[in-house]
């Protein structure tokens, strides 16, 4: 059964570096999303204005959470953070958003191996 795909609008400018840099996120991790060109439709900054509280872009909305003038680092970052997406570029198995009847075993990380005592002498072998 597959995941529910995360509703993600961006408010983004034509010709910007930032938003250039969050458009590259979503095509990195295959994310479907809703763009919207603040610059061709001025009727997106004034949406953007209303839903961030303030004028600057880009600004990404996942699942109704804003992302505030942000760089496609950012993103990513928030993205991996919640568990929407792994740093490998692969979508998550389990996103976080994704509603369960039990909670998620906890995870735990790999053991390393213990270093032996140190020795009072070294061996070398021929």
């Amino acid at each position: 059964m597959s995941q529910p795909s995360p509703k993600i609008v961006i408010y983004v400018k034509t010709f910007c570096g930032w938003s250039e840099g969050v458009r590259g996120v979503m095509r990195k991790y295959s994310l479907a999303y809703e763009e919207k060109d603040v610059v061709k439709n001025p009727a997106f900054r004034w949406e953007m204005e209303q839903r961030s509280g303030q004028a600057l872009c880009p600004c990404v909305e996942v699942d109704g959470h804003m992302l505030v003038d942000v760089s496609g680092e950012e993103v990513e970052k928030w993205l991996v953070q919640n568990e929407y997406v792994r740093k490998d570029g692969q979508p998550a198995l389990e996103p976080r958003h994704t509603l369960r009847a039990d909670p998620p075993a906890k995870k735990t990380a790999p053991s390393k191996p213990s270093l032996p005592a140190k020795a009072s002498k070294s061996r070398f072998f021929d």
